[in-house]
């Protein structure tokens, strides 16, 4: 990792991805550690998913995320912070009507820089399944319709 300020409009290796929907924008990238800057429009989402050798968390700076552990569901507004420890099952839903803005970081950085960068504009639920399996995020198949 380089030291120093990186700009409200910088990112490393001015990268910027269309992932899911939401535009994010790396920040700090290090082996330990990666943290990007996150616009999660209303009305999208991240499907509930595993980080099975990471940690991840979220910074709200602005806006309100729902949260949901299985079936415990939390809110997240500005100043908040959203721990999501390894191994531990998370969906993200903006279900506010309007955008929310955060930071996400996740330790150690593992695939998930090189993740993003093969999931930018990817619309295909299988394929985004599938590039994410072999970056170590694992989805959860959706659930039963009774």
């Amino acid at each position: 990792m380089d030291y120093g300020v990186m700009p409200d409009d910088g990112s490393v290796r001015d990268a910027q991805w269309n992932v899911v929907g939401h535009t994010y924008t790396p920040k700090m990238l290090s082996e330990n550690a990666f943290i990007w800057h996150a616009l999660i429009p209303a009305e999208t989402f991240v499907p509930p998913h595993i980080h099975p050798t990471q940690d991840e968390w979220i910074v709200m700076l602005e806006g309100e995320l729902e949260v949901e552990f299985g079936e415990d569901k939390q809110k997240a507004g500005p100043g908040d912070t959203v721990k999501m420890p390894m191994g531990k099952a998370h969906g993200i839903y903006n279900r506010s009507g309007k955008d929310a803005v955060c930071i996400f970081g996740v330790a150690p950085s593992r695939k998930l820089f090189e993740l993003f960068g093969k999931l930018d504009g990817v619309t295909d639920p299988e394929e985004l399944v599938r590039i994410s399996a072999e970056h170590e995020v694992d989805f959860l198949p959706p659930p039963d319709e009774a």
